[in-house]
């Protein structure tokens, strides 16, 4: 692959899915990806959804609506390492959609199908200058519903080699 593909671009939309190369900086001195980092691929990846499912930046989006999503709980499963210049793709998948949040799953694998890891992202809405939980905005849920509904719904997860024998 050219040193001038992207390090993150989309590859689709319904489902949504990011590829990502991995940088030499995000990783140790062990050569693999810090597990802090891990963290911001899936933001990443939650922000590429939202820009993609409102139709503008994501942050422009959710000031004019009103509402911020700050995560309330988020969770990992790593499957495998991943090393300098690899790639791979994330996919978006809304797990549920309740009054104040919802659940995303972002699971991601090598492109050649390979499980990676698996992490699951609650963010909670909030009105931005409280800073206080409100319900999700009506046309926010629409568009998770469907989005949920047109393909981007949940999936049975990729798991390791371990849970597999």
């Amino acid at each position: 692959m050219s040193a001038l593909v992207p390090i993150e671009y989309l590859l689709s939309e319904r489902p949504l899915v990011v590829r990502r190369r991995v940088k030499w900086g995000e990783c140790d001195p062990a050569g693999v990806v810090y597990t802090a980092t891990f963290a911001d691929y899936v933001i990443s990846a939650a922000e590429l959804f939202y820009g993609a499912l409102l139709g503008t930046t994501p942050q422009r989006a959710k000031s004019e609506q009103g509402f911020g999503t700050p995560s309330k709980a988020l969770s990992f499963e790593f499957i495998r390492s991943l090393r300098p210049d690899d790639e791979f793709d994330m996919t978006v998948r809304v797990v549920d959609v309740r009054q104040r949040t919802y659940v995303l799953d972002v699971i991601a694998t090598t492109p050649q199908g390979e499980a990676v890891f698996n992490a699951r992202l609650t963010p909670v809405c909030v009105a931005r200058p409280e800073r206080r939980s409100i319900d999700i905005p009506p046309a926010f849920r629409q568009a998770l519903l469907d989005y949920q509904r047109d393909g981007g719904g949940p999936l049975t997860l990729a798991t390791s080699q371990e849970d597999a024998s």
